[in-house]
């Protein structure tokens, strides 16, 4: 049984708001302990910069979604006989029903842009080294959670790419061998993506997934706290021999709340205004973040010229069209070139090398009997399921971009120009051209992952100092 905890006494001269808040202190503890130990008493290093906004701005997006996505269940039908029409009424007729269209379309794009940024923030600084391996788990299935939220949410309209996309996303689960057409079956809940799959997804986007969704956050920022957050220049500011105040507040640290939360609301109040100017002024965003084609009401009989996805899934989407029976052969080449890496170069025992080999030719016999449409499927969701493991695939000495070789950081410059070009190709028609660019794009995406334990390790880092590096600005 918990202690009891004795009331706190103000002075019946303190003001009204001192005496209200040592009321709720009295009745609600946990609320202030929590307060304090998030916000104010929470000692985040003093050299952030720029790139840590993106986190509060994730969510800040998030509350948008939920707040909005209230708004706007209150009004949708999730009948396909009647879904787009709902969507036209709100438009039209709710009162400010097309302001809450438009901030909840234009937030799902936002979230993946914040969401893409604070990621990068990330592999640039090293924020998923030990001991925040969990911190990142948890951010790669928020990111993964986010990515089903939004398919999901994409097929409410019921336009003609809301109806087209989710039949292409969704027949390529009958890829997969043996439980493939009943998969594809269970998910549309009939034989053709209808009245039954609308019900289903909208059942996910607006329950389902983002209970997990709320939930993976929590984790995230509770496994964040418990660590300490990371910093630019990738050195931890608590632990044994590190410098800290007659307190044991660390030297190097400063309280989150108000140095950092002031710092947010800049961050909020300028992403704020661009987001509204995108609302206001350009929703569409030239047909990116509303295609015009789901101003149309869904057809099954009337296939639109180009299907494409949204354009935060299309870098995957390139990838996942990269994988023709052409490339199975580069990709196969791959595994041998790594089955003999492993066999010739790495230091393992002669039974795990026996077993290298075995398991490359099983994988060779299998791509060679499962049609690439498959492997495509594969090698889109591994484009996702690889990130989880970076914690263990970078060897390098050096934390943060700061201090490792220079020429590491074009390697992280080009990864972002190739991501760029896979999202461009992806909402691109097809072509033998673009074909060509997303493989090598696609080869690059993952050598870049699997290469990691090699070349993170080339070249001399510079000399990491003991404290963070801080200028007062």
């Amino acid at each position: 049984m918990a202690a009891y905890r004795e009331f706190k006494e103000v002075s019946p001269n303190a003001s009204a708001g001192a005496k209200t808040m040592n009321w709720l202190e009295n009745r609600f503890p946990t609320a202030f302990d929590a307060y304090k130990v998030h916000m104010s008493e929470y000692y985040a290093p003093k050299n952030f910069n720029f790139w840590y906004i993106f986190g509060s701005l994730a969510l800040l997006v998030l509350v948008i979604q939920i707040v909005t996505g209230i708004f706007l269940v209150m009004h949708y039908k999730p009948d396909a006989a009647k879904a787009f029409e709902s969507v036209e009424y709100i438009m039209r007729d709710v009162p400010w029903g097309w302001l809450i269209r438009y901030m909840h379309s234009t937030g799902a794009s936002a979230f993946f842009v914040v969401v893409y940024l604070h990621m990068f923030r990330g592999l640039l600084y090293g924020s998923y080294r030990k001991p925040r391996e969990l911190v990142w788990i948890f951010g790669c299935a928020i990111f993964l959670a986010l990515m089903a939220e939004a398919f999901m949410g994409y097929l409410l309209p019921w336009g003609q790419m809301s109806y087209w996309g989710a039949q292409v996303i969704v027949n390529l689960f009958s890829a997969i061998p043996f439980i493939g057409p009943d998969l594809a079956l269970l998910i549309r809940g009939d034989y053709v993506v209808g009245d039954a799959t609308l019900n289903r997804f909208f059942s996910f986007h607006v329950i389902a997934v983002p209970l997990v969704l709320l939930g993976l956050v929590v984790a995230h920022l509770l496994a964040l706290h418990d660590v300490g957050s990371n910093n630019p220049d990738g050195i931890e500011i608590k632990g044994p021999g590190k410098a800290v105040d007659d307190k044991g507040h660390p030297l190097d640290g400063i309280p989150f709340h108000p140095y950092y939360t002031v710092h947010d609301i800049f961050g909020v109040c300028v992403f704020l205004f661009i987001f509204s100017a995108i609302v206001f002024f350009a929703p569409e965003f030239g047909g990116y973040f509303l295609e015009y084609n789901n101003f149309i009401p869904a057809d099954p009989l009337k296939t639109p010229a180009h299907i494409a996805p949204v354009w935060y899934f299309t870098p995957f989407y390139s990838m996942l069209r990269a994988i023709t029976s052409e490339m199975m052969y580069a990709l196969i080449a791959c595994v041998v070139l790594g089955a003999g890496f492993g066999v010739l170069k790495a230091r393992l025992p002669g039974i795990m090398k026996g077993i290298v080999v075995v398991a490359a030719v099983v994988a060779i016999a299998l791509m060679l009997a499962i049609d690439a449409k498959f492997w495509g499927v594969v090698v889109m969701g591994g484009a996702v399921v690889i990130l989880f493991f970076l914690p263990w695939l970078d060897h390098s000495p050096a934390r943060s971009i700061r201090y490792r070789p220079d020429w590491h950081k074009w390697m992280y410059a080009v990864f972002v120009i190739n991501f760029v070009i896979l999202a461009y190709l992806g909402v691109q028609p097809p072509s033998p051209i673009g074909e060509r660019v997303s493989q090598v794009g696609t080869l690059f995406y993952f050598g870049f992952f699997l290469l990691m334990p090699w070349w993170s390790q080339l070249g001399t880092p510079k000399p990491v100092p003991e404290r963070v590096t801080f200028a007062a600005h």
